[in-house]
């Protein structure tokens, strides 16, 4: 819904949440492309990332799979970092859902497990997420469950450690892309790495990303990439 009315404290949480997952793809090298990040609502989602992957891709590597791990969860962890872990809210629960299918794959459909080997543990059903739902399906002793509920954990949570790292050693840059944000509504790949720079968006009076945006004359974006830090509510 383009209508969507959001509050200011509910745009400034959008924009460190889409903020988050712009600059943690920024920051590993085997990312797809950035195609977009806006906090225009499309639908159920108050903002979001596009990406844009430079070729047609029918397989990925397991490092590409653990930078789309890394910069799924970092929406959320850019909301827990600025604003604390009692004010985090629901807006990651499309990218919890990605990261838990496609960690769940890594181990049980595409053997990248070390521990579980070249095996395929899932069933045909699409249901099935963790190793416990493995057992239920398939005749796999608990122990391997365990193992496989256990790699799926140990994946998103080194991706979680990486995002973290990326955010907190980057922390103004994550500053200066929420305000951009905030102020332009809707930015390219090349828009924030600009912004990272201290370059201004250069916007014409018929910018359109098939979404309204306005362009603003002046902007309270820091031209050295980095700004105050907000107190954390």
């Amino acid at each position: 819904k383009r209508s969507m009315v959001m509050s200011e404290e509910e745009k400034k949480l959008t924009a460190y949440h889409e903020a988050g997952h712009a600059l943690v793809a920024l920051n590993c090298p085997e990312h797809v492309p950035i195609h977009k990040a806006t906090i225009i609502p499309r639908g159920q989602a108050l903002g979001m990332v596009q990406y844009l992957p430079e070729k047609d891709q029918h397989s990925q590597k397991v490092k590409e799979l653990k930078a789309i791990l890394c910069s799924a969860l970092s929406g959320r962890m850019a909301e827990e970092i600025i604003f604390g872990k009692e004010n985090i809210t629901y807006g990651a629960a499309s990218d919890i859902q990605k990261v838990t299918q496609i960690a769940t794959s890594m181990v049980t459909e595409w053997g990248m497990s070390e521990k579980l080997g070249r095996l395929r543990y899932s069933s045909n059903q699409q249901e099935v997420f963790l190793g416990h739902s493995v057992t239920e399906s398939k005749n796999i002793s608990d122990d391997t469950a365990a193992i496989i509920d256990k790699e799926i954990r140990n994946l998103i949570n080194e991706a979680e450690e990486r995002s973290r790292k990326i955010l907190t050693e980057n922390i103004k840059d994550l500053h200066t892309l929420a305000k951009g944000l905030l102020e332009y509504e809707t930015l390219t790949e090349a828009e924030l790495k600009d912004l990272i720079k201290g370059i201004q968006p250069s916007r014409d009076d018929d910018f359109d990303d098939n979404t309204t945006v306005t362009p603003t004359p002046k902007t309270s974006v820091p031209k050295s990439g980095g700004t105050t830090a907000p107190q954390p509510n």
